[in-house]
């Protein structure tokens, strides 16, 4: 799959975030990236303080990062479906924890 379609299905998972909920993310950047150097394994990463954990001291704060490792995702899928399924749930997983939403939280509602 090449990059401009992978990073089109994360567009297309951002998509899928209700919009009640999309309106209330701000000061995020979504990055597609090869993969982690430090984790190579790793398909997805929020990097920031979470909306819940924010207090009047994050004023003027950088943008949070949510980034979405292409090969790491494109090394366990085995067809263009399993990419798209996979994007999807990576791209949930990584906007939850913007929404102060734990790992354990996220399995338990199919969003591993």
């Amino acid at each position: 799959m090449g990059d401009e379609r992978f990073d089109e299905l994360v567009g297309e998972a951002l998509d899928l975030i209700p919009p009640e909920l999309a309106r209330a993310i701000d000061n995020v950047v979504v990055l597609v990236e090869p993969r982690n150097e430090e984790e190579p394994d790793l398909l997805g990463l929020y990097h920031g303080i979470a909306l819940t954990e924010r207090d009047s001291h994050y004023a003027g704060a950088l943008p949070d990062t949510v980034t979405i490792y292409r090969d790491a995702i494109l090394d366990i899928c085995d067809s263009d479906d399993d990419v798209v399924h996979e994007v999807a749930v990576t791209v949930i997983h990584e906007i939850a924890h913007y929404f102060g939403i734990e790992d354990a939280r996220l399995h338990e509602l199919g969003w591993g």
